[in-house]
């Protein structure tokens, strides 16, 4: 039984050999690769169990850009002494902290498991966060931030690897899809609570901004003992997990993976050489570099919108903070829809270029109006905009791989050039051009330009590369029958 490759790559021929402990896939019915009631049962109770996890760890991560840009709007900034560029410097180093352990994590995380791995390393970041509440100056500060980017450096490359381990690639982008919805629907929620416990300045002789860090950092903790019951092992090691899977539904999920990409089951052993590999493909390093692209805008959009809106627009430090909540939680629609096309028609790169066009045109309106209005839902277009090509990027680059290690890899590369865009963007909202911030409009917009480039290049590249193949002159990542997504 064979069936032609479709423009994913999702090869329907049957290998003569899977894993050892996998039930091989001509031993289940044709259908059930297909779109039916098993199918999407399992795939209901793989999401509820999964996403709705990594969701909420991924919102407590990015809940630190959402205390600390809401809390640049009040007394902190005097309270700590953070003038000048000291502010910048807070998020830089964090960032350098993350980037620096991010790969080391990725690993371990794959070593002890998800469990104790997420719930060890939330706990250690929320206490953290806790902590900052009681900080006096902004050396303190600084060094927090650093245990903070050691700490938190696992979560999103340890997520997207172990949700890329979970699902075939065709139902990949969804999924990567309702993780971001439920980081900005947090992050909105999150603005919304900070307004309120920043109201509750001055009670027990503490200021609102402080209220921030002690409220949040205790969720976090209480959330961090809760992970350890509630998400899931890899694939291989379900059965260990509490009331999830039976052992039928994870035979089926591992036949699927493999005839899906064959990199089901325990990884290959670990080698040196199994992690520097990747770094000799050239995708690797066209991922890293569209993160980075990325980043460099969504870090400039997450951590300075607050300081946009009232330096820029010129509303209050209270109304900042809330208006900061609408264009996250308008962004989940963006990020549904194009989830669902791109899954639905097998594309990646279209759903890229349009969420890189739907931003140049979102920064075009917040910079170069007059009208507030018309600015402020400029931010609304650019924040669906890079929260969508989040889903699709974090899909482009798996989609695009095999193997465990350089899953790993991969994820915990391009999540530390994301981080290096995160450096980059920190600086370019510059408090002395405000109110236009014309920098940040310019680089925001070149970046998107090149981000448009570089994709249509890999669709270039994809497509040969596919065609080849077809014709039986090359194997894709050593897999027979591997296709790229484009």
């Amino acid at each position: 039984m064979a069936a032609s490759s479709s423009r994913d790559g999702e090869s329907l021929a049957v290998q003569p050999k899977l894993v050892a402990t996998v039930t091989t896939p001509s031993e289940l019915p044709e259908n059930e690769y297909g779109n039916d009631e098993f199918n999407r049962h399992l795939l209901r109770k793989i999401d509820l169990r999964l996403c709705t996890i990594a969701g909420i760890l991924c919102s407590l991560n990015l809940l630190d850009s959402g205390i600390i840009s809401s809390a640049a709007v009040t007394s902190m900034p005097q309270d700590l002494g953070l003038t000048g560029n000291r502010f910048s410097v807070a998020i830089f180093i964090f960032t350098v902290a993350s980037i620096c352990a991010q790969l080391p994590a990725t690993i371990i995380m794959r070593f002890v498991g998800p469990p104790i791995f997420f719930s060890c390393t939330t706990v250690c970041f929320g206490l953290i966060t806790l902590c900052t509440a009681f900080i006096s100056s902004w050396r303190q500060m600084i060094a927090l931030r650093v245990l903070l980017g050691v700490s938190m450096s696992g979560i999103y490359p340890g997520l997207t690897y172990l949700i890329s381990a979970w699902y075939a690639r065709r139902d990949q982008q969804l999924r990567f899809a309702f993780l971001q919805s439920g980081e900005v629907i947090i992050l909105a929620t999150g603005s919304i609570v900070n307004f309120g416990l920043n109201q509750l300045g001055g009670q027990h002789s503490l200021a609102g901004w402080r209220w921030m860090y002690i409220v949040q950092g205790s969720i976090t903790m209480v959330l961090g003992l809760l992970t350890f019951l509630w998400i899931p092992h890899f694939p291989e090691s379900a059965g260990k997990t509490i009331r999830f899977l039976t052992t039928e539904e994870t035979d089926f999920v591992l036949a699927k993976i493999d005839r899906d990409r064959r990199d089901a089951g325990k990884p290959e052993p670990f080698t040196t050489q199994a992690i520097l590999k990747p770094f000799l493909d050239p995708k690797l390093y066209a991922f890293a570099v569209l993160f980075f692209l990325l980043n460099l805008v969504s870090t400039a959009l997450s951590y300075f919108l607050p300081i946009i809106l009232q330096s820029g627009m010129g509303f209050s430090a209270n109304k900042a903070i809330l208006l900061s909540a609408p264009p996250y939680y308008y962004a989940v629609i963006p990020v549904i829809a194009t989830s669902l096309l791109g899954d639905k028609f097998r594309v990646r790169g279209p759903i890229i270029i349009f969420n890189a066009v739907c931003l140049i045109v979102g920064f075009c309106m917040l910079g170069f109006p007059s009208q507030v209005t018309v600015r402020y839902v400029g931010t609304f277009l650019a924040t669906g905009a890079y929260v969508s090509n989040w889903a699709a990027l974090s899909t482009y680059q798996a989609n695009n791989i095999t193997g465990q290690w350089k899953r790993a890899t991969v994820a915990a590369a391009v999540s530390a050039c994301n981080g290096l865009g995160g450096i980059a963007g920190s600086y370019i909202v510059r408090s002395h051009e405000a109110p236009k911030y014309i920098t940040a409009i310019w680089v925001s917009i070149g970046s998107h330009l090149l981000m448009i480039c570089l994709v249509l290049i890999c669709t270039a590249f994809f497509w040969r590369a596919n065609r080849r193949a077809r014709k039986g002159n090359g194997i894709i990542e050593g897999v027979t029958d591997f296709r790229y997504t484009y």
